[in-house]
């Protein structure tokens, strides 16, 4: 089977300069891939960042930065503020992770990826400032003075921005905020989307703890949105912000929205519609019927937070006009959230992860995928709440199938899964228990039995769900794509 690449703006042809370039990225210590990510001071210093963007002249300098975290949402509220500023007729790099099939997908300028030629380029120029700091830690007999992969990645996306000559970066944090490699820049605005349960063993096991590491990217003086945070995180974003001396601008107090989900999302065209109005803007704003073609009420709430932003941004001179606005959310489309990959029968793929997320898919589904029979395809990591999550999860579908994904050590073994799946069916009713249940090891062979499973019902009737990681939908996504019939997919 051919599966044909994503317009991702690179090349898919085998090419040995671009493989050597990634395995070198892939030498360092990459915690995205390791069985339990550590945070702390040991691992992760700003201060080797600060070190290694200095030998690189500093690329980051006089550069506004648009900086974002939170637990679930920063991914798409990163990709919206930079579709808005696009459509304002601004060039826009954007830093995001993880990546699902090429990393080129993590360093995009005007919402498209960096070509293997220019990553290679790229490679290159990061090899004598990271061999010089090999070096020294060497000598010093430190080993945590060498940089990591996601600080190399960081660097390469600020290269690759002055390169590039854009007007402005929206970066993301990978994990926390406080010691984030990306925490290193001098923002022009600060986002905090959500923060919910997630990464705890490193974050913190209470709200305040997680919210006090996420408030770690607020800088002296630089404006600070929140998304809809419950009270107890609120209140230390709130209190952290007041220490720097920061105008906090926050949901459901500064700017609200209302939303309107497609009743049927597979229906050609179908997208929701946000009804948004910003007290804190001057004069008053109120926008009706805004296009968002990402669904879910999660979104919406995401999509009300980047137009916010974008305000913020007028109010400091930036010239972002409410047509830009619409047209930049209109626009923006994003592969694996809640993104309907297939017609007849329904697929979704989404990258839902932890158990805030987890409710966000589920009420997506519920409110915009009508369907008779539903169908979960689950893979999730070691390190998330996978009982909260199946938890979430197991009451929408009556056939569920448990797989693990074959790329990275922090797959769930699929018969770890399964115990932990048939534990929590153990404690619902009788009338939320699903049918069946598979186990399949390779993800494709899971592809397999949901084709013998929609055989056996009305494939217009029938719903598919892939979620659980980034990982689940990087390898099944292209298959799905692929094997899609004619005019079935988006």
């Amino acid at each position: 089977m051919t599966i044909p690449p994503d317009n991702l703006g690179v090349s898919a042809k085998p090419d040995s300069r671009r493989d050597a370039a990634i395995e070198y990225l892939l030498g360092r210590i990459n915690y995205e891939r390791v069985p339990l990510v550590p945070y702390g001071q040991r691992q992760l210093k700003l201060d080797r960042m600060r070190q290694l963007l200095t030998r690189l002249g500093n690329p980051d300098a006089g550069l506004p930065i648009v900086h974002i975290a939170g637990t679930k949402g920063k991914g798409s509220t990163s990709a919206m503020v930079g579709s808005i500023l696009h459509a304002s007729g601004y060039d826009v790099g954007l830093f995001s992770s993880p990546h699902l099939q090429r990393i080129e997908e993590r360093f995009a300028v005007n919402g498209l990826a960096c070509s293997a030629d220019e990553l290679i380029g790229l490679v290159d120029q990061l090899r004598p400032a990271v061999t010089a700091m090999d070096h020294e830690a060497e000598k010093i007999g430190d080993s945590t003075l060498s940089p990591t992969y996601f600080e190399l990645t960081t660097a390469l996306a600020l290269l690759y921005f002055a390169q590039r000559k854009v007007e402005i970066a929206v970066l993301e944090v990978g994990l926390g905020g406080r010691l984030d490699s990306t925490n290193v820049c001098q923002p022009a605005v600060t986002l905090i989307t959500s923060i919910s349960f997630d990464h705890t063993k490193q974050l913190g096991n209470t709200l305040a703890e997680i919210a006090t590491e996420k408030a770690g990217i607020i800088k002296p003086g630089v404006p600070v949105l929140c998304g809809p945070l419950l009270d107890e995180p609120r209140r230390v974003v709130a209190e952290i912000a007041t220490q720097h001396g920061c105008r906090l601008i926050e949901a459901n107090q500064d700017f609200r929205h209302e939303y309107s989900a497609p009743t049927d999302a597979s229906v050609i065209g179908s997208c929701g519609k946000l009804e948004y109005s910003a007290e804190f803007a001057d004069p008053k704003l109120h926008l009706d019927n805004v296009p968002v073609q990402l669904l879910g009420e999660h979104q919406a709430a995401n999509a009300a937070l980047a137009i916010s932003t974008c305000i913020e941004l007028r109010r400091q001179g930036w010239s972002i006009s409410t047509d830009a606005i619409r047209e930049g959310l209109a626009n923006l489309r994003l592969p694996a959230r809640i993104e309907l990959v297939r017609r007849n029968p329904t697929v979704v793929v989404d990258v839902a992860h932890n158990v805030a997320s987890a409710r966000a898919l589920v009420d997506a589904l519920l409110q915009s995928f009508p369907a008779k029979h539903r169908v979960l395809v689950l893979s999730t990591s070691k390190d998330k709440d996978v009982p909260g999550i199946v938890r979430v999860l197991l009451p929408h579908f009556d056939h569920v199938i448990a797989t693990e994904y074959q790329k990275s050590p922090r797959a769930v073994p699929v018969l770890q899964l399964e115990q932990i799946i048939r534990a929590e069916n153990d404690q619902l009713s009788l009338d939320q228990q699903f049918e069946q249940l598979d186990c399949c090891a390779d993800p494709e062979l899971a592809l397999r039995s949901v084709n013998e499973i929609v055989g056996k019902k009305s494939s217009k009737e029938t719903l598919v769900c892939v979620t659980g990681s980034f990982f689940i939908a990087a390898e099944l996504r292209p298959t799905l794509i692929a094997s899609a019939s004619p005019g079935s997919t988006r």
